[in-house]
């Protein structure tokens, strides 16, 4: 079935609204979602000053505290979301209703980024002022470039993980789970990459998120210690390389767990 471009924007618009009006109208979930990974921050940082560690360090820990919060985004509202909205008894009406499955992931990932953008912000914000970290901004216009090219490639990851882990049925939550904690340290949120090692930074460098922190804090701490993974110009081709490979995953996962709904019927809540 065919459906008009108009309905499409409207089935992203709708899907979107909820992130970018409902999500921020919750003021209680506002304030935790930007406390909580503070916390983390403040820990990190205060331990870097407590070693005498060279002050970027603790630009480093602000910077990936306003990452994480679209990783989180990622892991639980895109990639676990498709099996919450089965839970719910839902997704048996994305499947019937006469609009394209893109366009509803495509409103997760538009509603999802401009409601973390928020938290990330306060985040950076808050985090900044009380540590007094200060930017030395090599390139604006390469910044934004690594910036959406890395949101492109790891909402490209959320769209892929989502029709994967619907799979999985019951072992979404736990696979959830499992990913948060090895992303946050392979990726290098607190640290440089590079400390891990030689080999284990180039395979860590499969996630976008490694590649794109690395490139950030090259780009906004010019002349610290950062001791890159890649240069900046090598990141931003793996990046652009990333979001290609990830996003046409991400639709042809999408057309193998819609033809399989249609085939077997285990998509709905009854086949778990």
């Amino acid at each position: 079935m065919k459906t008009d471009l108009s309905t499409n924007l409207r089935a992203i618009w709708g899907r979107a609204y909820v992130r970018v009006v409902g999500g921020n109208r919750e003021v209680s979930w506002l304030v935790f979602e930007v406390t909580l990974p503070l916390l983390a921050v403040f820990a990190f940082a205060l331990i870097y000053r407590g070693l005498r560690a060279p002050e970027q360090y603790i630009g480093f820990v602000v910077v990936s505290g306003a990452m994480i919060a679209f990783w989180q985004n990622i892991l639980w509202a895109m990639a676990a979301q498709f099996y919450w909205e089965k839970e719910m008894g839902n997704l048996e009406l994305y499947l019937m209703a006469p609009i394209s499955r893109v366009a509803i992931l495509l409103g997760m990932a538009i509603g999802g980024l401009f409601m973390t953008a928020v938290r990330a912000a306060a985040i950076l914000v808050i985090g900044s002022w009380v540590f007094e970290v200060h930017y030395t901004v090599v390139s604006w216009f390469a910044l934004l470039a690594v910036f959406w090219l890395t949101m492109a490639a790891i909402y490209g990851l959320g769209m892929l993980s989502s029709s994967l882990f619907m799979l999985f049925g019951r072992e979404a939550w736990h696979t959830a789970n499992l990913f948060q904690e090895p992303i946050y340290f392979l990726s290098g949120f607190y640290f440089p990459v590079r400390s891990l090692g030689s080999v284990v930074a180039f395979a860590a460098s499969v996630l976008p998120l490694t590649l794109g922190l690395d490139a950030i804090r090259q780009l906004v701490f010019s002349g610290a210690p950062v001791n890159p993974l890649f240069s900046v110009r090598t990141e931003l081709l793996l990046l652009l390389i990333a979001t290609l490979v990830l996003n046409w995953g991400a639709l042809r996962a999408l057309r193998y767990m819609e033809e399989l709904g249609k085939r077997t019927g285990r998509l709905t809540l009854k086949a778990q």
